[in-house]
């Protein structure tokens, strides 16, 4: 593909905002500069803009060895990261709420700028959390992150509910009244299964890949991939080595011993046709994780890239359609279904949830 082909793409994680506390201290200058890419960092303005990125999920994460409060603190942290990044570069950077705002910044030529949650915990049992994340602009929580919480069962982690407790159910239809999308990334199937049959709105996965093709427990199984396509949903796939590679899991697994087996383009394409395959090219999206894991595919390895990737699946037979519906299209059909709920939230004038859904998940009394 040419310049003039260029394919938007509306990114569903990226990890910017925690890397940006580990090694620059939360400070936003300097990520500008296209002759001094900031080292250690997969994202920066001019390589967005190379890469056609039209919008991008900035996830706010925190570290699970912060606990209870400190979770709700380290995610406002992230928060506030990504809104004075947004206002330290507004001729590229603008905060988007709903789908229709990301359409407007994209069609103005600016990179739409959506905030995802990355873990349940950080809501800390919650839901008066959870309700003010979302007007401060979240539109997606993951449910967990890598650790089970007091109602979730994380993928990688011992189970203690059979996926969703109750109030973890109460969760998911709280974030549908107020228009937060449902991620189910890092959850084990049966809490996918369980938010599935709980949200009346689309989910979506917003960085993993597929269980068919690489058997890390990060990855959805055909079965989930399948109930997502048919209510609407969208699994975003990651680049992550481990997650689209079998023989890069295994050598992990093993302690990595020894030359890390290559991976490339060709197996994070494989994974999308994967998901095609089971759901439909509407099922599809691209949520790479950038500058959350330490290394990513030859050929891919940092934003600059997802034309590289597109260019792949064109090869493929892919048509321009399928390609917009994978690179934004689908992402901003699940966001845009849960917009009116959104809007009404922050009018205020949403349906009241029953008065029994608010307590909290843990005992905060003591």
């Amino acid at each position: 593909m040419g310049d003039t082909d260029v394919i938007g793409v509306i990114d569903g994680h990226n990890d910017l905002a925690w890397a940006a506390r580990q090694i620059r201290g939360y400070r936003v200058g300097g990520l500008d500069d296209p002759a001094h890419p900031v080292a250690g960092l997969h994202t920066d303005l001019p390589r967005l803009v190379a890469g056609g990125v039209q919008g991008q999920f900035w996830s706010v994460w925190v570290d699970p060895q912060l606990t209870d409060a400190q979770q709700v603190t380290g995610t406002l942290e992230q928060i506030d990261f990504v809104q004075r990044l947004v206002a330290g570069y507004p001729d590229t950077l603008e905060l988007a709420a709903t789908a229709a705002d990301a359409r407007r910044i994209a069609g103005q030529g600016r990179i739409a700028s959506f905030i995802g949650v990355e873990g349940g915990a950080q809501i800390d049992g919650s839901m008066a959390v959870l309700r003010q994340y979302a007007r401060l602009g979240a539109r997606y929580l993951t449910l967990t992150w890598s650790r089970t919480t007091d109602w979730a069962d994380s993928a990688t982690d011992v189970p203690r509910h059979d996926g969703l407790s109750g109030f973890g159910v109460e969760v998911v239809r709280e974030m549908n009244r107020i228009g937060m999308v449902v991620d189910l990334a890092h959850v084990a199937p049966s809490t996918m299964r369980d938010a599935l049959a709980a949200s009346t709105r689309p989910v979506m996965v917003s960085h993993s890949a597929t269980l068919a093709l690489c058997d890390h427990p990060r990855n959805v199984p055909d079965d989930v991939i399948s109930r997502i396509g048919e209510g609407g949903g969208v699994v975003m796939v990651a680049f992550v080595p481990s997650f689209v590679s079998q023989a890069r899991h295994d050598w992990v697994e093993a302690g990595e011993v020894g030359e890390p087996p290559t991976v490339g383009i060709s197996q994070v394409a494989d994974h999308m046709d994967h998901v095609r395959e089971v759901a439909g090219v509407s099922a599809v999206g691209i949520g790479a994780d950038y500058d959350g894991t330490g290394s990513m595919p030859r050929g891919l390895d940092d934003v600059s890239h997802y034309q590289q990737l597109l260019a792949e699946l064109s090869r493929r037979g892919w048509s321009r359609a399928d390609l917009e519906a994978a690179g934004h299209r689908n992402v901003l059909r699940v966001v845009e279904a849960s917009d009116p709920d959104y809007r009404a939230f922050m009018r205020g004038d949403a349906p009241q949830p029953d008065p029994q859904a608010l307590a909290p998940a843990v005992d905060l009394t003591d």
